[in-house]
């Protein structure tokens, strides 16, 4: 990062931060930090997770929300607030909104996932249906604001959703003081570039590493720019950070004081979500899941102690049934394979009883018997395993091969 750029004025400050902090006591919970085993001995140094996946409404959002909708005049608050979002905002957006007495509207995308839309409607918001994509969801959004008069609530380009979501920076600090590195998750940018203002203006000798979804990664180009940029088409699991082109106020703020921005893979995002559930035994969505992928695609590259922070917890089951599939995958822990045998009766079973041996689950089996490719006595096997890892996929292929099969 460019770190010859001059200084930028802020239109958000440390006290913005605190007073914040203040307005959110007794509002947003002060969510707990867990040390991870695993991680700390991957990376060698202490490692804690900060769980935001554990606040109200399942994410750091209702931080922002509830400041932003706070500051409102009296007379604005009359004209009710509005929000586009797929998931966390709408939800922060919908709490706080009932929290402090305002009406609010919030317009999700068509196919938004049926538990994202409950919870929003259950917190008190009127749920409109628009579009397919985000995009139009936000422009339905700001038409109906500009209709009503209500007050559109930006999801991260705003001060007051900057200085709410920095609470989490004082919140580490507080609760982690030897802290080196803090790891955070960038969509838009209003949660890093509020952690980061409110960490570096205490501690500027701690590190701040921002984490993007290779499939969305607005902020590289955009840092390599000297302005935001915005992406021809995103794509990623990780719906909390899929946003196309960096907000203009946490844009300033992440080019002057986040340390570095880096991409993971879907790869790494998928195996990470799979090790906070059987780990740490959290359930974190995607882009919560982000600090922890970046720890894993490239754990020496950190100094500890580290905090990565679960950014949110939302994450629709049958989504979460595909990822830890897909995570399982990456992390070695499936093995499929064709092989050859020869037809005849007691063939499969004599296949089946060397896997066992082996001690691979069995999740699916095809026999096909009638194939061009096949002699007059083969037959073809296609079998989907489930492993313990790389080590026990290779042990099963072993076993295989000793037992005089070829594997195709």
């Amino acid at each position: 990062m460019d770190r010859a750029a001059p200084a930028v004025h802020h239109p958000i400050t440390l006290d913005d931060v605190r007073g914040a902090h203040k307005m959110l006591s007794g509002v947003a919970r002060v969510t707990p930090m867990e040390g991870s085993r695993y991680l700390t001995g991957l990376i060698g140094s202490p490692v804690h997770l900060k769980c935001e996946n554990l606040q109200r409404t399942g994410s750091f959002k209702v931080r922002g929300a509830y400041v932003r909708i706070a500051g409102l005049t009296q007379e604005e608050r009359s004209a009710g607030v509005v929000a586009a979002s797929a998931g966390n905002h709408a939800q922060g957006v919908a709490l706080a909104a009932s929290l402090l007495g305002v009406r609010s509207t919030v317009f999700m995308p068509v196919g938004a996932p049926l538990p994202k839309i409950a919870a929003t409607r259950d917190y008190g918001a009127e749920v409109r249906m628009h579009g397919q994509v985000v995009d139009e969801t936000l422009r339905a959004a700001k038409a109906y604001a500009e209709e009503t008069g209500a007050v559109f609530i930006h999801p991260f380009d705003h001060p007051d959703i900057i200085a709410g979501q920095g609470t989490v920076g004082l919140e580490i600090l507080e609760q982690c003081p030897e802290v080196r590195t803090i790891v955070v998750g960038i969509g838009g940018g209003g949660f890093a570039a509020g952690v980061a203002l409110a960490v570096k203006a205490l501690r500027p000798d701690v590190k701040v590493i921002g984490v993007q979804a290779a499939g969305a990664a607005a902020y590289p180009p955009s840092l390599a720019a000297g302005r935001p940029v915005a992406l021809d088409a995103v794509a990623t699991m990780a719906d909390g950070i899929m946003v196309g082109r960096p907000g203009d106020i946490p844009f300033k703020i992440i080019r002057e004081l986040v340390d570095e921005v880096r991409t993971v893979s879907e790869d790494a995002l998928s195996s990470a979500l799979l090790l906070c559930l059987e780990r740490a035994k959290m359930v974190v969505e995607p882009a919560g899941a982000s600090p922890v992928a970046a720890l894993l695609s490239d754990p020496d590259s950190f100094e500890g102690p580290v905090v990565a922070v679960l950014s949110g917890g939302n994450v629709d089951p049958l989504l979460m049934q595909r990822i830890l599939r897909h995570g399982m995958a990456a992390a070695g822990r499936y093995l499929s394979l064709r092989l050859r045998v020869t037809d005849r009766p007691g063939a499969l079973a004599t296949l089946l009883a060397v896997l066992s041996e082996a001690d691979a689950n069995v999740l699916d089996v095809s026999h096909v018997r009638t194939d061009p490719r096949l002699g007059l006595t083969e037959a073809e096997v296609e079998l989907h395993l489930e492993t313990k890892g790389p080590e026990h996929c290779e042990a099963v292929e072993a076993a295989l091969l000793g037992a005089g099969y070829v594997v195709i």
